[in-house]
């Protein structure tokens, strides 16, 4: 081997190993990793229409509480600015259910279940316990106020997607699977009937039936189990006479305007008065005098019918629509059965929300007093809800 030779070699070697050790360097490496593939279509449509929820909700609040408060020696913006805040905690809450990989929220759903049965029982406390609308369902401390039970169904739905996508559980073991997911609704739907919360029971009971159901439980043990569940839920409504009254005048609305249906009746009135186009934000006269009570929280959906009309109706409808088929999409194209769950659980919860309230709003159903997720004035029911979209949007970031 010649001088020349080996000099060429040295300066092969030495290039060589400049050249690895500029890739080994932070800047020499690639800002963009390779096996990072962009989104689904998916999450980015959920992540639009929850950010326009949230902001034409907080639109829809300050047009139907701003009136009402200050002629009552409030603000006009009193409940505008606590929804605001609750948004602000609701979208960190978001991005962190977003960001964090959701497999890591396994760990915790144990004791997330124990702290979130813990609140359900606080309202039962003398100096704490609230009662709004004849249910014992609100916890007050001071000026902060929140429902447990909206706690409880974000528990929920994590306890038994992680309970049912375990592989040593197969499905066909019912003692291990769809017993434990039912002993869990009934200790969260048996303590919302006791504060007198029956839409939140529903809810409840709902979210375990659409995981066991996506979850691929047997169908016949299911339906005994929902037959049974209506059944209690149907002896909950005949226990009281009062009870009884609210929860059947849907059935009779002219006939009980006065009293019993006095909110549905208004809420339609208000609704047809929207025409197509409606009257414009902040020029409803509904919710003014109070002709339809609780306009801002349970009754928001005839306010924005009113002055949104049916435009706003079939834009806001229809984005619970794309919302729970993008959510679907998600469900089925989930990389793992956890996620599939997840996102399964959190569409069901969120439809049957929507579907329970809008439906009480319009004449349809009876009253039960729940929110319309991402619109009602509520901040514990906000924060929850964005803090779920953050799950499901997180599902739909890693999907196939």
């Amino acid at each position: 081997m010649t001088a020349e030779s080996t000099l060429i070699g040295d300066r092969r070697r030495q290039a060589a190993q400049r050249a690895a050790a500029l890739r080994r360097h932070p800047t020499g490496r690639s800002s963009t990793p390779r096996s990072v593939q962009p989104p689904p279509t998916s999450f980015y449509i959920i992540g639009l229409i929850v950010a326009v929820f949230v902001m034409l909700g907080l639109v829809m609040v300050l047009s139907a509480s701003s009136i009402t408060q200050f002629h009552k020696g409030y603000s006009p913006w009193r409940l505008f600015n606590r929804q605001a805040v609750w948004a602000v905690f609701g979208a960190v809450a978001l991005w962190t259910c977003a960001k964090v990989p959701y497999q890591f929220w396994q760990k915790l759903i144990r004791p997330g279940l124990g702290v979130a049965v813990i609140l359900m029982l606080l309202p039962f406390v003398p100096g704490i316990g609230s009662e709004v609308n004849d249910a014992s369902a609100w916890v007050a401390v001071g000026s902060l106020s929140f429902q447990p039970s909206e706690f409880m169904k974000f528990a929920v739905v994590l306890y038994c997607a992680d309970l049912l996508s375990r592989p040593d559980r197969p499905m066909e073991d019912l003692h291990r699977t769809l017993l434990p997911c039912v002993y869990v609704a009934v200790l969260g739907a048996g303590l919302c009937l006791f504060q007198g919360d029956l839409g939140g029971a529903i809810v409840l009971a709902s979210i375990v039936f659409v995981v066991a159901f996506v979850g691929g439980a047997p169908l016949t043990p299911l339906a005994v189990s929902g037959l049974v569940g209506g059944g209690l839920a149907t002896a909950f409504v005949f226990s009281s006479q009062r009870r009884y009254n609210r929860f059947t005048a849907f059935l009779d609305i002219a006939g009980h305007r006065d009293h019993f249906s006095y909110q549905t009746y208004q809420a339609m009135i208000a609704i047809a008065q929207g025409g197509p186009t409606g009257t414009g934000p902040g020029r409803g006269l509904s919710k003014l005098g109070n002709f339809v009570p609780l306009a801002h929280s349970d009754f928001i959906f005839a306010v924005i019918a009113e002055e949104l009309g049916l435009l706003g109706v079939v834009a806001v409808i229809g984005g619970f629509l794309v919302l729970a088929f993008c959510g679907v999409q998600v469900a089925l194209a989930s990389r793992d059965r956890f996620g599939q769950l997840l996102a399964g659980g959190i569409v069901g919860w969120f439809v049957v929300q929507t579907l329970i309230n809008v439906g009480g709003v319009t004449g349809l159903m009876p009253v039960t007093g729940l929110t319309l997720p991402f619109f009602s004035a509520g901040g514990s029911s906000l924060f929850v809800s964005m803090a779920a979209a953050g799950l499901l949007l997180n599902v739909a970031r890693h999907a196939k």
